[in-house]
């Protein structure tokens, strides 16, 4: 699953599963059992306090993606490990500008990406923003999260789908038409999972509220964004297996 989710390119396995794929290519195509999803970057509501302070001013948003955070420095000459939160490995590894959103900004600001390189076993990333020379300005970006606009968003392959495009989705028994529930959130695992809060009329368990669906071929072979349906074929127990 690829995403990069609302203020976020959230990766929804992290990029670990990412590696030797290239660039905008989803883990989620149809095939072989794999999940459906693409995470891919989509402006998604920032929630905001009521109340402004002046000293922690609210960041518009709306126009940005975020992809990730900066978790530490690395070294002495002034690396930075990012924890990712999309699923595109080129917006770490691939030279160019990005923004940068500091911790009392409102608005992200523009800063070069030099280098990037994956940590596998520990699911970062450590770049080298120009700049950034030593520890001690390494240190001073603890917190800050990197950023590009939203119009730079991956264009979708057939069957890959925006995170969001598939939160609110009603999902249906294929074979009866029953209506089960409603997407409420995705959960990244070896296969994405669709997490469905259920129907009331569904439910036969009350204590029950949700449940997770794997979105795969064989179990969500019809998705109708048009419709807002996802049509489900499970295997028998896999709706109360979370019990």
């Amino acid at each position: 699953m690829k995403h990069e989710e609302a203020n976020k390119e959230i990766g929804g396995r992290g990029a670990e599963g990412q590696r030797g794929r290239g660039a905008e290519k989803q883990r989620g195509k149809r095939v072989g059992g794999n999940s459906k999803i693409k995470n891919v970057q989509f402006p998604v509501p920032n929630p905001q306090p009521l109340v402004a302070s002046a000293r922690s001013p609210v960041p518009n948003l709306d126009d940005w993606l975020e992809i990730g955070k900066i978790v530490s420095p690395q070294g002495l000459s002034g690396e930075l490990r990012v924890y990712p939160v999309s699923d595109f490995p080129e917006r770490f590894e691939v030279p160019g500008k990005r923004w940068l959103l500091r911790l009392d900004g409102t608005e992200p600001q523009p800063i070069e990406l030099l280098t990037g390189r994956y940590i596998s076993n520990k699911n970062l990333y450590v770049i080298k923003l120009a700049g950034v020379e030593n520890c001690d300005q390494a240190e001073a970006l603890r917190g800050c999260k990197l950023m590009v606009p939203a119009s730079d968003r991956p264009q979708l392959s057939e069957d890959e789908y925006h995170v969001l495009d598939l939160i609110g989705l009603e999902v249906f028994m294929q074979a009866s038409g029953e209506l089960v529930g409603t997407v409420v959130d995705i959960i990244p695992a070896g296969n994405d999972l669709l997490e469905v809060k259920l129907h009331e009329s569904f439910a036969t368990d009350k204590k029950q509220k949700t449940v997770l669906i794997p979105f795969v071929e064989a179990i969500a072979p019809v998705v109708d964004l048009k419709s807002n349906r996802i049509e489900i074929t499970p295997p028998p127990g896999l709706l109360e297996i979370n019990n």
